[in-house]
């Protein structure tokens, strides 16, 4: 299975979700795609197996990916603070891959119905989801 993170900015909400993914043992290839350098480095640093920056990497990442996670930003033009461009959010919102978007309140893209937590509770729950879908 291929799980692909994508994240922006500096890369921690990637990076915790790595480290999980890697802790809990799932049999799954991390590929990490940053929106930025800074992003994809931190994600490299948590243990991803592989790893790239941009545009170009986030549309060729959601071609074969089984499963991407991220922040809901991620499905959003313009999101995290501008990082993610019209064409990674239609990549990542056209791509067949289940995906586990954690509900950042962050951008203004607020999920309503969804509870207040922690990124490290919100981490804990996708990982969860991931382990589902295994």
């Amino acid at each position: 299975m291929k799980a692909v993170i994508i994240d922006g900015q500096g890369g921690r909400l990637g990076a915790l979700l790595v480290a999980e993914i890697k802790k809990a043992g799932l049999a799954c290839e991390v590929l990490a795609i940053g929106t930025n350098a800074s992003a994809t480095a931190a994600m490299m640093k948590a243990g991803a197996d592989g790893g790239a920056t941009g545009e170009n990497p986030v549309i060729v990442a959601c071609r074969d990916a089984d499963v991407i996670l991220g922040p809901v930003g991620i499905v959003c033009a313009d999101a995290l603070l501008g990082e993610v461009t019209p064409a990674m959010a239609l990549a990542v919102g056209a791509s067949r891959a289940e995906k586990l978007l954690l509900p950042m309140s962050r951008c203004k893209n607020r999920v309503v119905g969804v509870k207040p937590q922690s990124v490290t509770e919100l981490v804990g729950e996708a990982v969860a989801a991931l382990r589902a879908l295994m």
